[in-house]
C-alpha cells in the first residue's frame, strides 16, 4: 500500500511566513493599528483571518473593509510578497522521494486554487503534485467547504485509507483534521504558529523542517529504500 502525503500549503510547504506578517502590518498600518513582531503574529494567527485581525484589536467595521471587494486590501498586498517566497526546507527533497514511492502528494490549503497552482509552476513542482484541494475564488474562500470536508470527500472518493494516510501542517486545525479522520497529524515548527500552540494540539509528531519527516514515514513501514 502506497502512503498518501497531504501538505497545507502556506507556512507548510511555502516559506511565507514573513510575507504573511509583512501583509498584516500593512492591514494594521492601513487602519491606524501599531505593527507587530513574528513572536506576536504566531501567538494570534488563526483561520479565517478575521480571527487574527480581531485578537489585534481591529474592529468589525475593519475587518469588513478588508474582506470588501473580495479582499482585494489583503491579496493585492500578500500575492507580491509570496511571490518572492520560496519552499521550505526538505520540501523539493519529500516530492522527490514521493514520486520516487509512487506516494500521493496533496495539498489541503485555504488558499486559493490559481494562485496557488501558479505558484507551484513558479517553484518547478507543479508535476510532483497529485491534487490541489484550496477554495475555488476569493469569493468564496472561507465561505464554502472546509478544508477537512473536502479532504474528507477526497478520501471518500478515492478509497484513501486513513492509516496510510499523513497531514503535515503549521497550524492546530490539521491536527484536528487528522483526528476527526484517523489520520497520523505531523506539525511543523517555523510556520504561522509558534511550537508551543502546536504542541496543544498533541499532534502525533512534530519536526522543524521537512527533512525530519522521512525518518517518520519509514517508522510507520514506507520510503525504506530511501536514504535518511
Amino acid at each position: 500500500m502506497k502512503p498518501a502525503l497531504v501538505f497545507d500549503w502556506n507556512g507548510t510547504l511555502l516559506d511565507d511566513t514573513y510575507a504573511l506578517l509583512e501583509t498584516t502590518n500593512v492591514i494594521l498600518g492601513h487602519f491606524g493599528h501599531p505593527r507587530i513582531d513574528i513572536d506576536t503574529f504566531r501567538e494570534h494567527c488563526d483561520v479565517p483571518l478575521s480571527r487574527l485581525f480581531r485578537s489585534l484589536g481591529m474592529s468589525q467595521e475593519e475587518i469588513a473593509a478588508v474582506e470588501r471587494d473580495e479582499g482585494a486590501l489583503f491579496h493585492d498586498t500578500y500575492e507580491p510578497l509570496a511571490e518572492k517566497a520560496d519552499l521550505r526546507e526538505g520540501a523539493r527533497r519529500v516530492f522527490e522521494l514521493a514520486r520516487r514511492e509512487s506516494a500521493l502528494l496533496i495539498i489541503v490549503s485555504n488558499h486559493i486554487v490559481v494562485p496557488l497552482q501558479s505558484q507551484l509552476r513558479r517553484l518547478g513542482v507543479d508535476n510532483y503534485i497529485t491534487d490541489v484541494l484550496a477554495f475555488e475564488s476569493r469569493a468564496t474562500q472561507y465561505k464554502s467547504m472546509s478544508k477537512g470536508e473536502r479532504l474528507r470527500l477526497y478520501m471518500h472518493r478515492y478509497n484513501l485509507n486513513p492509516s496510510s494516510t499523513f497531514i503535515i501542517g503549521d497550524m492546530p486545525v490539521e491536527t484536528d483534521i487528522a483526528r476527526n479522520l484517523g489520520l497520523t497529524s505531523i506539525s511543523i515548527t517555523g510556520g504561522f504558529v509558534s511550537a508551543a500552540r502546536l504542541e496543544a494540539a498533541r499532534p502525533d509528531y512534530t519536526i522543524n523542517n521537512h527533512h525530519e519527516l522521512l525518518p517518520i514515514l519509514q517508522g510507520h513501514g514506507f520510503f525504506r529504500n530511501a536514504e535518511s
